[in-house]
C-alpha cells in the first residue's frame, strides 16, 4: 500500500511541476505593453454596482475621477442601499458630468438582483465598451482605465485583468492573497495559452454587443454568481479575449477579516464553477486533485518515514519553485508577494481546496451581501 502512495505523491509532484512551469512560461512571457496604436482606444463606460457602498464609494469615485483617459462615464447602480448611498450618488452626479446614478429601489422576483443591478447599468452606458469594477475596490493607478481599454483591438470582445487584496497584518489576509495569486495564475495563463474560462468582476471589460447578442445572463440568471467567471466561461474563447496585466492595470481590493466571512465570500464564488465547461472543470480539477493528493501523500509518507530524504528533498525543490514562481508572476501583476510561511500556507491551501469542493457540491444557496 505505501508503494501505491509513493507512486501517487511521484505523479502529484510531476502534474504540479506541468502546471507551475505552465503557468510561468505562459504570464512571464506575456507582454505588458503590446503597443497599441492610440487611434484604437475608444470610449468605455464603467459600471459599477452598490449596496450600502456609501464610505467604498466616497474612496473609489475620486480616484476614477482621475483616471487619465479622454473619453469615459463612471456609471454606480445603487441597488436599493439604505446608508445613505443615494443621496451621495445624487449630490456628486450634479457635480460631475462624468458620474451616471442608476436607482433600483425594487428587484423582480425572478431576476436575480446582481445580475439585475448590472443589467440595468448595461442597458444605460452609451459606449460599446463597457469596464467593470466593484465599489470596494481601488485601481492602483491613474493608468487603469487606458490599460484595460488599450487591449481591446478589432477582434477583442472580452480584456481580462487581475485583482489583488491588500497586504494587511494576519492569517486570513496572507491566506487570501495567496489564494488570490493561485487563481489569478490559473485563470490568466489559460487566457493566455488560448482557453479563458473565467473573469473577476473587480477587473475586467466586454463588449456591450457581446452582452445583448447573447440575451445576458439570461441562460445563468437563475445561479446567484456567474455575472464574471460564467459570462466569460460561456462567451470567450482564444481569439476574442486579451489578457492584461501589470500595475497600471491591478486593482486592490480588501480581504475579509474573519475566516466565516472569508468562507461565505469564497462560497458565493466557487459555487458557479460545477457550471464550467466540462473542459475548464476537467482541467481545474486535475491541478485541485494533484495539489491535494501531494500533501496528502507527502504527510502518510513522512509519518510512515519511506523513502524520508528522496520524499523531503520533492517537497523542497516543489516548495523553492512555488516561491520562485509566486514571487515572479506577482511583480508581473504588478504588485509584490512574498511568503515566508510558504509551505504552511500551501499545506492550508490543500485543505481548503479539500472543504470548498465539499462544500460547494452540498450547498444549495448562497446570498450577495
Amino acid at each position: 500500500m505505501i508503494e501505491i502512495i509513493f507512486i501517487l505523491f511521484l505523479i502529484a509532484a510531476s502534474v504540479q511541476t506541468i502546471y507551475w512551469l505552465f503557468f510561468a512560461v505562459s504570464i512571464l512571457s506575456h507582454k505588458l505593453d503590446r503597443g497599441v496604436n492610440a487611434q484604437n482606444a475608444s470610449a468605455i463606460s464603467i459600471i459599477i454596482c452598490a449596496y450600502n457602498d456609501l464610505e467604498n464609494l466616497k474612496k473609489l469615485l475620486p480616484n476614477l475621477y482621475q483616471q487619465e483617459y479622454s473619453d469615459y462615464e463612471i456609471i454606480v447602480v445603487n441597488d436599493k442601499s439604505n446608508d445613505g448611498t443615494y443621496d451621495f450618488l445624487l449630490e456628486e452626479s450634479k457635480v460631475n458630468p462624468l458620474l451616471k446614478m442608476v436607482d433600483i429601489d425594487r428587484t423582480p422576483d425572478h431576476i436575480n438582483s446582481k445580475k439585475y443591478a448590472i443589467t440595468l447599468g448595461v442597458k444605460v452606458a452609451k459606449y460599446e465598451r463597457l469596464l467593470f469594477t466593484d465599489a470596494d475596490c481601488i485601481p492602483a493607478s491613474d493608468q487603469w482605465v487606458k490599460s484595460m481599454a488599450d487591449s481591446f483591438e478589432d477582434k477583442t470582445h472580452f480584456a481580462l485583468g487581475y485583482s489583488q487584496f491588500k497586504s494587511e497584518p494576519g492569517f486570513v489576509n496572507t491566506f487570501s492573497r495567496y489564494e488570490t495569486q493561485m487563481t489569478g495564475m490559473l485563470y490568466n495563463s489559460f487566457a493566455i495559452a488560448g482557453n479563458p474560462y473565467m473573469g473577476v468582476g473587480r477587473n475586467m471589460a466586454y463588449n456591450k454587443s457581446v452582452f445583448f447578442e447573447n440575451n445576458g445572463f439570461n441562460q445563468f440568471q437563475k445561479i446567484l454568481g456567474g455575472d464574471d467567471d460564467l459570462f466569460v466561461n460561456q462567451y470567450a474563447n482564444g481569439a476574442n479575449t486579451e489578457v492584461c496585466l501589470g500595475k497600471d492595470a491591478l486593482v486592490w481590493s480588501y480581504s475579509k477579516k474573519t475566516i466565516p466571512d472569508y468562507f461565505k465570500q469564497k462560497l458565493r464564488h466557487i459555487s458557479v464553477s460545477k457550471y464550467y465547461n466540462t473542459k475548464d472543470k476537467l482541467l481545474l480539477g486535475l491541478y485541485s486533485l494533484s495539489h491535494l493528493l501531494f500533501w496528502f501523500a507527502f504527510i502518510i509518507l513522512a509519518v510512515a518515514n519511506y523513502f524520508p530524504e528522496f520524499v523531503f528533498g520533492v517537497l523542497a525543490i516543489r516548495l523553492i519553485l512555488n516561491g520562485l514562481i509566486v514571487n515572479s508572476i506577482s511583480k508581473k501583476f504588478g504588485e509584490r508577494i512574498v511568503i515566508w510561511s510558504l509551505p504552511i500556507i500551501d499545506f492550508v491551501y490543500s485543505v481548503y481546496l479539500l472543504i470548498m469542493g465539499f462544500a460547494t457540491l452540498s450547498t444549495k444557496k448562497v446570498t450577495w451581501s
